[in-house]
């Protein structure tokens, strides 16, 4: 059966974000035509950044997918590891600040990007 590999930033139990993957099944439609179960959706917005953005270290609010439609983003990680994500690519930001805890900019989130030449185009899909 076909499947759609879904790249997930999410907190761990230790109040860490971190990458993960899951496989989502596209067991609907046809064969010449495999779809995913319907999944809900709370809105989209776009995004446009220039060249040089970054962001400083911050939680995701609402989990939501990111495409990317143009440019390059980068996600780091507070243990110094980093994903680049190009166009056509994407992944579900769910790094949310764990509950009843005070944002700390040392150990929660995660910190993002623009590379390249071309400035960053976004599309973020509130899951």
């Amino acid at each position: 059966m076909p499947h759609f590999i879904k790249v997930i930033l999410f907190t761990d139990s230790d109040g860490q974000a971190r990458f993960k993957e899951e496989s989502v099944p596209l067991d609907q439609g046809t064969p010449k035509s495999a779809l995913s179960a319907l999944m809900p959706s709370g809105g989209y917005q776009l995004r446009a950044s220039p060249v040089g953005f970054r962001s400083t270290y911050h939680c995701t609010t609402d989990p939501q997918w990111v495409f990317i439609l143009g440019g390059q983003m980068e996600i780091g990680l507070h243990d110094g590891s980093s994903r680049i994500f190009k166009p056509g690519e994407h992944f579900y930001s769910a790094d949310l600040l764990p509950a009843g805890q005070k944002f700390d900019d040392q150990r929660h989130g995660h910190w993002s990007r623009q590379l390249g030449s071309e400035p960053l185009v976004t599309l973020f899909l509130r899951g």
